[in-house]
Parts: C-alpha cells; sequence; structure tokens
C-alpha cells in the first residue's frame, strides 16, 4: 500500500506534477550514458570519502530545462550525476546554472548555453565543513551547444566532458573528478529515471537547513505522482 504523503509541500508537488503530466521540477531534458572518474580533492580532504579517494564509476546524466521555456532561450539549466554503485546504494548529484566567483555559487542563474558553471546552490556539511559542488565547463571538451536540439547533436561528437568540484562559502572550486558522456538515451529511459538528490548523497555529505528540507519534500511529492521511487533508474541503474 502507497505511504501517505505527509506534509503540505509534498501534496502540493504532487497535485501539480500529477496536472503537468510530467516531472514537477525540470520536466524537459536529454539523459545519457557517462563514465565518471574520481581523482580526489587536492589539499586538505573533505572528510568525504567519495570525494577525497580516487574511483570510477558507470554513470547516468540528465541535462534540463528548468521553465522549460523554448528552444535557446535563457532558463535555469540543471545537470544531474547519478553514480551506480552496486551493489551500494546510487550517488545522485544535482547542481543547477550559475555563477562562478563565491558570492554567485550559491545564486541560480538563467542562461542559453549548457556548456558553463553549475552549483549545489545549497550548500552541506562534512562534519564542521561547509561545502558547496559544482560541475564546471571543461575548456577542452566540445561544446554542449544551446537549446536540447544543439545539446542531443553536441552529445554525440568528441565525448563531451563536465569537471566536478568542490569549495567552502568563500575557497576557489578544487575540482575532484570528471564525467564523459558516452551517448543519449531514448525517450522512455529519460522518462522513467527519478533522482533523489538528499536521501542519495554520498556517505559523510549531509544536506542540513530550510532549502534541503523543502527541496526533499519537493522531489518527493514529484516523484510520487509519477509512481516513481528514489531509485527508479532505467537499464542501469536520473531528475525529479
Amino acid at each position: 500500500m502507497p505511504t501517505p504523503v505527509s506534509s503540505p509541500v509534498e501534496r502540493a508537488a504532487a497535485g501539480l506534477a500529477r496536472w503537468r503530466h510530467a516531472r514537477l521540477l525540470h520536466p524537459a531534458g536529454r539523459t545519457f550514458g557517462a563514465e565518471v572518474m574520481i581523482w580526489g580533492t587536492p589539499g586538505p580532504p573533505t572528510g568525504v570519502p567519495l570525494l577525497d579517494l580516487p574511483g570510477r564509476y558507470p554513470a547516468t546524466v540528465r541535462l534540463s530545462k528548468g521553465v522549460p521555456t523554448p528552444g535557446s532561450w535563457p532558463d535555469l539549466l540543471g545537470f544531474g550525476v547519478r553514480l551506480h554503485r552496486d551493489p551500494e546504494r546510487p550517488v545522485d548529484l544535482l547542481v543547477s546554472s550559475s555563477g562562478a566567483a563565491p558570492v554567485l555559487r550559491n545564486l541560480p542563474l538563467p542562461r542559453r548555453g549548457f556548456t558553463g558553471t553549475y552549483s549545489s546552490i545549497m550548500s552541506f556539511r562534512a562534519g564542521r565543513r561547509r561545502l558547496f559542488l559544482a560541475a564546471l565547463a571543461d575548456p577542452d571538451s566540445p561544446d554542449l551547444g544551446r537549446g536540447l536540439a544543439e545539446l542531443s547533436a553536441a552529445a554525440g561528437t568528441g565525448e563531451p566532458r563536465l569537471v566536478l568540484a568542490v569549495a567552502s562559502g568563500v575557497g576557489p572550486w578544487r575540482p575532484f573528478g570528471q564525467v564523459c558522456l558516452d551517448g543519449q538515451r531514448d525517450a522512455r529511459e529519460d522518462a522513467a529515471l527519478a533522482f533523489d538528490p538528499i536521501g542519495n548523497l554520498p556517505p559523510g555529505l549531509r544536506a542540513v537547513g530550510p532549502i534541503a528540507r523543502l527541496r526533499d519534500r519537493t522531489y518527493s511529492g514529484s516523484r510520487r505522482a509519477r509512481g516513481a521511487s528514489a531509485q527508479s533508474s532505467g537499464s542501469i541503474g536520473v531528475t525529479v
């Protein structure tokens, strides 16, 4: 028997998603297979093993438009990556288009192009440390284009890459890994995928504060309306 939705925010999110017949947040996007290579955090460790220790993981990536606006009009763009760690729980990292400077990394900023800086917007805690996560443009990667049609075309040329990075509230971004796209998934798999940006965080990292609670309940309500679970992941096991 389904678990009842327990908060007004979840009920509202579920109702809006049913009305929309799609994800409540970032309904239009493209999903890709990927590989994530972690080389470890430069400088002082964060205390989060997934960020600090080298590793390689199969992954699923989704790039999306938030509203969505038509064509290549400016929009709040999203980048989500799921690291598959069977038999362990997957790890989901979600970031949104933002500025690169410390004063802008917690502000969502609309833009046209999928190549650029994406930040977690909300901060996390690792012990007493306050951390932000990001996906940054790789200067040696093919451009990801503007609009979803250009994104699909760009993804088929030269293995586009993004750089994963971590920072404190005021410090510089510290790259700890990269994501390489390796092929677009079909529309049915894209529709089935569902991230959990709070429940599927890497061990050692915590989401705290009112924004985290709001995000948790909004995503939960949207997943519920679509009949998706936090582990819904298509053939290999991504955004609400």
